[in-house]
């Protein structure tokens, strides 16, 4: 089963996301706030994997000055 981080964190808590994925609390807190794209797939005896789409060639936001 396939669903996106904000939801399993919605479901599971930030801190129980983060243990899941190997993680620290700060990485997941970041990571829903600026919407990145990330999925966790539910594996059978109850492990998870996170899986990240992102463009290719995936490139920076020029920095401004």
């Amino acid at each position: 089963m396939k669903i996106s981080l904000a939801q399993y964190v919605s479901e599971v808590g930030q801190a129980k996301a983060a243990a899941a994925i190997g993680v620290h609390q700060t990485a997941i807190s970041k990571a829903v706030r600026i919407g990145r794209q990330i999925y966790i797939l539910k594996l059978p005896g109850g492990e998870v994997k996170a899986v990240e789409y992102r463009d290719f060639p995936h490139r920076r936001k020029p920095i401004v000055r």
